[in-house]
């Protein structure tokens, strides 16, 4: 399985951006109390502070941890569960249509350039890459 994972650089501006919500959350919790506004208010901005405390420990996670969180796995042994009941086949026709131009590809796998069509397997993670149009 691949997993693609978000920068570092995104990751620590989501966290400081957590920081800045979280501040403005709390900012809006005391000011509704104070105003005497109803206790939704209050309660939103609770809820609004726990929700940026929560963002703001996965962002730093990400910004600073070895193993960092994926936004996509991309799998080849797990099947799609929606496959059966939606129209699998009328997507598969869309793409059958699609040629490369030149002899120029990529490996579906590891994402090397591959130059050559006479490659049945890849050149630097050994995967089957089949046939090419």
């Amino acid at each position: 399985m691949r997993s693609i994972k978000p920068g570092r650089g995104p990751s620590a501006m989501g966290a400081v951006g957590s920081a800045a919500i979280g501040v403005f959350g709390v900012f809006w919790t005391i000011s509704a109390a104070n105003m005497g506004a109803p206790v939704f208010f209050v309660l939103f901005g609770v809820v609004f502070v726990g929700v940026a405390v929560v963002q703001g420990i996965f962002h730093l996670k990400n910004a600073t941890g070895a193993n960092r969180m994926s936004v996509y796995d991309i799998t080849d042994d797990e099947p799609d569960p929606l496959d059966p009941h939606l129209q699998a086949n009328a997507r598969q026709s869309v793409n059958e249509g699609f040629k490369q131009d030149g002899d120029f590809n990529f490996c579906p796998y590891c994402g090397r350039a591959i130059k050559h069509e006479t490659y049945q397997y890849c050149p630097k993670c050994g995967n089957d890459i089949g046939e090419r149009q």
